[in-house]
């Protein structure tokens, strides 16, 4: 029998961190031939998670540039991907999430009449700008898509209630999961700028902040609360690592830079990453995979957007919409930095995102799909 040919398709560091534990499933079963297509939209950040999960691209099409808009990012990389999918058969697609090159892999797939599997499918916040643009990005994918792999019984529900048929839904759990399982077993060393931070006595908040829609304003109303959160508690400190978009960093820069205790780092390597989110003692973060990962590390996390495509962990308890008001921010934060109940429910809220083996149970989906 040959072996079936499955091309994987990401551009962003969230996407080669939830796609490496599906690429790993893929090369266990002996079966499939697996390639990776790099669109290049994260180019630092995507490279660091590459040598992490130990994958090298057999395709990168660098199509960053900078202050590029939405159409010139569109135009390139449904270029280069139609380009490399139009010559080379595949037996299956696959992309991940919301990002821009999931939406245009699924696209180009769709173009070339090949199956595209969509990785964490079935993620609706129901406002179409916002976030902006993932939530349409993700709501593009699913008509494009054969298959849907969706991490929880919520997202299976959105896809069906928009008319996707039952049978073509697989409820995985999220592979986030499965690399946080995987990452934690890795002897990886600490990065060294940041080990006197994290090992500092009192607590530490972790912070990070990057979406497009928090930029401005809502950005001014963040650093604003983290300044007063941490002149009325003497024993915290604040390890916040700035994603290199200029519109997040000079304006963390320009407010927070002069404070002994925020330390604005650049951005870490997943497994320092990792070992903060350990340390910390409460994260404030926009980041959909924060969200994922710390109920895992029984961390609460309050969320830095007005909606959440992710309800799931709101519904525990393990993880709490406050948006961008500096006011609410700061009730949310100082209950749990006060409230050793509250901080409880919280920490020990159940994850509701799976248990780690949900990369082995996509591509056991797909080889049933495939007929092999």
């Amino acid at each position: 029998m040959n072996k079936l040919r499955f091309l994987f398709i990401l551009g962003t560091r969230p996407e080669v961190i939830k796609v490496a534990p599906v690429v790993f499933a893929a090369g266990e079963t002996g079966k499939i031939e697996s390639q990776i297509l790099h669109t290049g939209q994260h180019l630092e950040l995507a490279s660091e998670m590459f040598r992490h999960f130990r994958l090298k691209p057999e395709f990168d099409l660098g199509v960053m540039r900078q202050n590029q808009s939405l159409f010139q990012l569109t135009s390139r990389i449904t270029e280069g991907i139609g380009e490399i999918v139009s010559r080379n058969p595949y037996d299956m697609i696959f992309v991940q999430g919301d990002t821009t090159s999931a939406f245009l892999g699924a696209l180009c797939g769709f173009y070339c009449k090949i199956p595209v599997g969509h990785i964490e499918a079935g993620l609706r916040t129901r406002d179409r700008y916002s976030p902006f643009p993932e939530e349409m990005n993700r709501r593009l994918v699913s008509p494009l898509a054969s298959l849907h792999f969706a991490p929880t019984q919520r997202a299976c529900d959105m896809l069906t209630g928009e008319g996707i048929p039952r049978n073509c839904i697989e409820i995985t759990g999220n592979t986030v999961i499965d690399a946080l399982h995987w990452s934690l077993k890795q002897n990886y060393p600490v990065r060294d700028d940041i080990k006197d931070i994290i090992a500092a006595p009192g607590r530490m908040l972790l912070v990070t902040t990057h979406r497009r829609e928090n930029f401005g304003e809502p950005h001014r109303e963040v650093f604003s609360a983290l300044l007063e959160l941490v002149e009325g508690f003497e024993d915290v400190r604040i390890l916040f690592p700035i994603h290199p978009n200029p519109n997040v960093r000079n304006e963390a820069a320009a407010m927070l830079n002069n404070h002994p205790r925020i330390h604005l780092t650049s951005p870490l390597d997943y497994q320092s990453f990792i070992n903060a989110m350990q340390k910390s003692f409460l994260i404030l973060s926009d980041s959909g995979g924060v969200q994922e990962e710390a109920p895992s590390l029984n961390k609460p996390v309050l969320v830095l957007r007005e909606s959440t495509e992710r309800p799931e962990g709101v519904a525990t308890g393990a993880i709490k919409l406050v948006g961008t008001s500096k006011t609410r921010i700061i009730e949310a934060a100082t209950e749990l930095l006060t409230s050793q109940k509250s901080y409880q429910i919280m920490s020990e809220a159940s994850n509701p995102y799976g248990d780690g083996s949900a990369g082995t149970a996509i591509i056991k989906a797909a080889q049933r799909f495939l007929g092999q």
